[in-house]
């Protein structure tokens, strides 16, 4: 007769688990998970009270509570409370009973030594025999497993439908090089490749009037969602402002107070800004704290670091003084702006590698297209170089003078 109850409870746990992971293969949502995991815990092992709290890689949040008071919990920091909590125990061991009425064990989930979540289930059983936990505790284990981390699978399969529309949607923001085809003064070659899906790096190039463009490159401190949002919100504001009235230290001015608005002063953006006359060849720039492009004369083989400018965007409230370049072409030349991703790359024994590779690229007669195509052979920029730390980012623009 016990034999045949044990094989009962065998068969019921074994069924239990088996429509879990059918819940679990079945591509449910998050609320359906714990829905079933909840009611399974009710129903099948006679558990009244759970409560879980689970990580999402920036806070840890509550995300089941049955059975539960909502005013529990008060005062309960996983990260300081449970963080030696390697293995099943009791909460009474971790003196944490009074502020957690009704729950009686504790069991964390982890992830490659990480806690992805811990589960603390209650019964009121008291005084009624062995409780429903301890004769249930290997199931509970194995099931709370299966839920938590079908959770996580569920959170970082969102995470990549989000990157890869934020990366379709960077991409879309994304200049065509060829609205500058046909024009006999100008040629434009970009290049970027971001280290994740998407990223805080940004250039962009357009016609200010028939006689004027305008180009940029800019860099966010810092890579991936949050650089990339910030981004994306300088590219509308430099696009909303810029028209060909505006001078480029007004305009920097500008940016400079909606990114430190919006950033809360915790992110800053270097940025090259230049606008470039077809007729009378002036070039005048601004360079907020971004790389120096290099500026060679093809005629010459005079080569110039563009310097003149102010401060990164958002590092101060207000910009004291802005200088603006202005350089007035007289021979074929090309102008190479680069990120920092492209002058950080490094090679054992050569101090300054990228940079040096950069100038040296450069300074020949060749299109600037070729010389970003001998830059990309020669350092190996590509996505599946483990070498590269941070986005990359090449604007080279040929300025055509005819003589």
């Amino acid at each position: 007769m016990v034999e045949g109850k044990k094989a009962n409870s065998s068969r019921i746990k074994l069924n239990t688990l088996l429509n879990i992971i059918k819940v679990v293969s079945n591509n449910s949502s998050i609320e359906e998970l714990l829905k079933t995991y909840s009611s399974v815990l009710l129903d099948e092992f006679n558990i009244s009270n759970v409560l879980i709290f689970n990580y999402d890689n920036r806070h840890w949040n509550i995300i089941l509570r049955h059975g539960i008071d909502h005013n529990a919990c008060e005062g309960i920091d996983p990260e300081r409370d449970f963080k030696n909590i390697t293995e099943y125990d009791s909460i009474s061991s971790l003196d944490l009973t009074q502020k957690l009425p009704g729950l009686d064990y504790i069991i964390p989930i982890t992830q490659n030594t990480k806690p992805l979540a811990y589960i603390l289930i209650g019964d009121d059983n008291e005084g009624k025999g062995t409780s429903p936990i301890i004769k249930n505790l290997n199931s509970i284990q194995i099931l709370s497993n299966h839920i938590v981390v079908a959770i996580e699978n569920k959170r970082q399969e969102g995470m990549r439908k989000e990157l890869e529309m934020a990366s379709r949607m960077q991409s879309l923001l994304i200049p065509n090089a060829d609205i500058f085809d046909g024009n006999p003064n100008i040629a434009v070659c970009p290049f970027y490749l971001p280290h994740y899906e998407v990223g805080g790096d940004y250039y962009d190039f357009d016609y200010l009037s028939d006689d004027e463009m305008f180009f940029c490159i800019a860099d966010v401190a810092g890579k991936g969602m949050a650089a990339a949002l910030l981004m994306s919100n300088f590219q509308a504001s430099l696009k909303a402002l810029f028209v060909p009235e505006t001078e480029l230290s007004t305009l920097v001015n500008r940016l400079n107070k909606i990114i430190v608005k919006n950033s809360n002063g915790e992110r800053f953006i270097t940025l090259f800004i230049g606008r470039y006359n077809f007729t009378t060849h002036d070039l005048r720039y601004v360079n907020a704290g971004h790389n120096p492009p290099i500026l060679f004369d093809k005629d010459s083989m005079r080569l110039e670091y563009l310097t003149m400018g102010c401060p990164g965007i958002g590092m101060m409230d207000d910009i004291p003084t802005i200088n603006e370049g202005h350089i007035t072409l007289t021979n074929n030349s090309k102008l190479l702006c680069f990120t920092d991703g492209v002058v950080e790359m490094e090679r054992e024994g050569i101090p300054d590698y990228g940079q040096t590779v950069v100038e040296r690229t450069v300074c020949d007669s060749q299109p600037v297209r070729e010389n970003i195509q001998s830059l990309l052979h020669e350092l190996n920029i590509q996505r599946s170089n483990t070498a590269l730390l941070d986005d990359v980012t090449l604007l080279g623009i040929d300025f055509i003078i005819n003589k």
